[in-house]
């Protein structure tokens, strides 16, 4: 049922032990935005998937807009990070970090001192943000970034990037999705810019496209991908009439790049999804690299999408929280682990641990039980 699934995979230059990836998944444990040891067992817990892509970690401080999301712009970051690469090669596994500015989804009780809230225009995200001290806030809004910002922000993900090999990473990617930072210049009702960075659909395709060129330059383009998420409404974004045209130009710019993966969101909501479904098909005309879906599928329809040839690999999300060895239940097609809801951004009573490294493998599981 499975074959292709569980069989090995390329990825650029890499050879993956399957065709699963682990979704980026914000897990909130880096206590003062730096990933511990405990970070590095929970990845590598994971490590037989064919590539994990890591949560959301931010570039610059200030795009550290969640409570206990990890960056990775100093040493001590690197230090962090290379407990959690460590872990994971030694159980022959392959990690990319992923590269995620929060933009104006933020609150300036979630940042460090002397940062600031900064988007592509002065729109405030509508809803409320977690924040440890006060808990639920509403997000304020950011200030817009000048031109000359934004090209100094391009080298911030260089930088990034370059602490990323230092760091022992596989490679990064680059999130234009979700209703971020990079997504926030993508999309005209975060984006009302009028330097040559908004308007155009070609000027809202210019910071990403700039992101993605200089991060390829500096690493090589077989370490770097992107995510993007269109038809998606995640984070107050809205749509808009040229999505497709704007993806359409997004994915050929990024062929011309050579980008090592394009990982695309498969959304499923009723409203948009055959949408979506169709302009994924364009896209993959545009992108002949490695495509990664990612959009709830289970075992058999991750199957389908590899056979037909809409993916060459498949992303898992919320089934790698609570099933750590996923390949091995789908290989024994045993029933996967439900995860606790309530863990997922922080912790239970019992410590940081708790719905975060406690699920225990399949073998495990069945001893105990």
């Amino acid at each position: 049922m499975a074959d292709k699934l569980l069989s090995p995979a390329q990825l650029g230059s890499l050879t993956l032990r399957n065709h699963l990836a682990m979704a980026p998944m914000t897990r909130a444990r880096s206590l003062a935005n730096v990933p511990g040891p405990l970070v590095a067992e929970y990845y590598a817990q994971r490590a037989t998937a064919g590539l994990i892509i890591t949560e959301g970690t931010s570039p610059s401080a200030n795009g550290l807009g969640y409570a206990r999301i990890p960056g990775l712009f100093n040493e001590e970051q690197v230090a962090g990070w290379k407990l959690v690469t460590d872990a994971v090669h030694a159980q022959e596994g392959r990690i990319f970090v992923q590269f995620m500015h929060t933009g104006r989804v933020s609150h300036p009780l979630n940042m460090p001192e002397g940062t600031e809230m900064v988007a592509p225009s002065a729109i405030a995200a509508a809803g409320d943000m977690w924040t440890d001290q006060q808990q639920m806030q509403p997000q304020p809004t950011p200030r817009a970034l000048t031109t000359a910002e934004v090209k100094a922000l391009v080298q911030d993900f260089v930088q990034a990037a370059k602490l990323a090999i230092e760091a022992g990473f596989d490679g990064v990617e680059l999130h234009a999705a979700n209703g971020y930072l990079l997504e926030q210049f993508l999309n005209p009702h975060t984006n009302q810019r009028t330097d040559e960075y908004g308007g155009s659909l070609e000027n809202r395709a210019r910071f990403v496209l700039e992101v993605a060129e200089a991060t390829a330059a500096a690493i090589g383009a077989e370490r770097t991908g992107i995510r993007l998420s269109p038809w998606s409404t995640f984070n107050d974004m809205a749509l808009y009439g040229d999505i497709d045209a704007l993806y359409e130009h997004l994915a050929t710019e990024l062929q011309k790049l050579d980008l090592v993966y394009l990982h695309l969101i498969n959304q499923q909501s009723p409203e948009v999804a055959a949408k979506c479904v169709a302009t994924i098909d364009r896209l993959r005309t545009k992108f002949t690299n490695t495509l990664i879906l990612c959009g709830e599928y289970d075992a058999e329809q991750a199957q389908a999408e590899l056979q037909s040839g809409r993916a060459d690999l498949v992303a898992f999300g919320r089934d790698y929280i609570s099933n750590p060895d996923l390949a091995a239940r789908f290989e024994q097609q045993a029933p996967l682990a439900k995860g606790d809801e309530s863990t997922f951004y922080a912790p239970g009573p019992e410590g940081f641990h708790q719905g975060y490294t406690d699920y225990p493998a399949l073998a495990e599981a069945t001893t105990q039980a």
